[in-house]
């Protein structure tokens, strides 16, 4: 279809806006149907967290494996984050980030019509698609979106709602679940997805690419010193946040002895707790990525290692939640913060790498988690996820010198 506006012009990535460009209305119209699609996979992403009991009961499996259902994604965005990247060539990004988003409704329906739960994997499988393309190619397009005096603030935008998903997906699965059922939450999220896509149709430009990312080119970002320590960090504090945040909804029900609704209102303030701490990152950062990535760590390894001490009553449990989604809120923008850093002249090459990085941490900590679960405990998984997060503050303090300043750059490839 076509749209005779501004924001349909051709976008070429050899042919910039001049810095003096003023965004149009439909540009950043363009940027927030990018950061709202980016918002509804992640928040997909982590829906199930909160409904894992109702999950594991109806389908007929312990918890420890409900929780592949965040595992299987995680794996499978590590590599879709290169294999899509590289695969794409040099196709539109307009039609891309479409069929990314495609695959989250595919995904959804799977999940809500699925009475097996082989069936029920093969579908966030599906998911794991989307989410490892959308955060490998999505974050790279702000500044293809607007012109360059204004990349910053649309790149910002897009990952605010990667942020917002991370800290809003378990609070709303917990909620919707409580009121109409495990099911509903993933019927709701296929209509949200539904529109996110009607939206990306109507508003993205068409965003040709005359260059294409290669397998050769991946193991640049490793080059830099700075930034495999940032993805040491990240492997940790993921793995950390993970391993305890997927089995956070058991803990709450068998250790806290809340009802389901409570449950709901508890995570709901997790939430809160993270978009004030995402807003607390962002100022941290500025500050210093350094001390950032330490406090985060920190913070979240105390509070998630506490929670089997002081969390078995509500009022423990309601204190230790609060500062934890702090914390949690405060990673995605430490973390990302720090890479961006490193390897400021890496956008999709180096995203990729840091996305696989990312994602096999994610599944990783929900799979450990699992296995601590099924053999030592709900409360196991708490103290196992603290002290992952714990590690992460250790190697920043001990190896980071400055705040990830880059030894040399890297290409870009848009």
């Amino acid at each position: 279809m076509k749209n005779n506006t501004s924001a349909q012009a051709v976008l070429r990535d050899d042919a910039p806006l001049p810095i003096s460009s003023s965004p149009t209305r439909a540009a950043w119209l363009a940027v927030l149907s990018v950061a709202v699609g980016s918002f509804a996979l992640v928040t997909t992403e982590f829906l199930p967290v909160g409904l894992l009991p109702s999950i594991a009961a109806e389908l007929g499996v312990t918890e420890g494996v409900a929780g592949m259902m965040v595992t299987v994604p995680g794996l499978v965005a590590a590599f879709a984050a290169i294999l899509v990247t590289i695969g794409v060539g040099k196709t539109d990004r307009r039609y891309v980030i479409w069929g990314l988003t495609a695959t989250l409704i595919a995904s959804n329906l799977i999940v809500a019509l699925s009475h097996s739960y082989a069936l029920v994997l093969l579908g966030r499988a599906l998911l794991g698609i989307g989410v490892g393309g959308f955060w490998a190619i999505g974050g790279a397009l702000g500044n293809r979106l607007v012109p360059e005096a204004s990349a910053a603030r649309a790149t910002s935008i897009i990952f605010a709602g990667i942020s917002l998903g991370t800290v809003a997906g378990v609070p709303a699965g917990a909620m919707i679940g409580e009121l109409v059922g495990w099911r509903m939450a993933f019927f709701a999220a296929t209509a949200v997805s539904l529109l996110v896509l009607a939206a990306q149709m109507w508003l993205l430009p068409r965003l040709p690419t005359t260059t294409s990312l290669t397998f050769g080119q991946l193991p640049a970002l490793l080059r830099v010193q700075k930034a495999r320590l940032g993805m040491l960090a990240t492997l940790l504090i993921f793995i950390g946040q993970f391993a305890a945040y997927t089995y956070v909804t058991p803990f709450l029900s068998q250790v806290a002895g809340l009802s389901a609704k409570s449950i709901s209102v508890l995570l709901l303030i997790y939430g809160a707790a993270g978009f004030v701490g995402n807003l607390i990152g962002g100022w941290a950062v500025a500050k210093s990525v350094k001390n950032s990535l330490i406090a985060t760590g920190v913070v979240m390894g105390l509070s998630a290692a506490a929670m089997p001490l002081f969390g078995a009553s509500a009022a423990g449990a309601t204190v230790l939640i609060v500062i934890w989604g702090l914390a949690f809120g405060m990673m995605p923008i430490s973390v990302q913060t720090w890479m961006f850093k490193a390897a400021p002249d890496a956008m999709e090459s180096g995203g990729a790498v840091f996305v696989a990085t990312a994602q096999i941490s994610l599944a990783s900590g929900a799979l450990v988690g699992g296995v601590s679960v099924d053999h030592l405990g709900v409360a196991s998984a708490m103290v196992v996820g603290g002290v992952f997060a714990l590690a992460m503050a250790a190697v920043i303090a001990a190896w980071a010198k400055d705040d990830g300043k880059p030894l040399g750059k890297l290409h870009a490839v848009h």
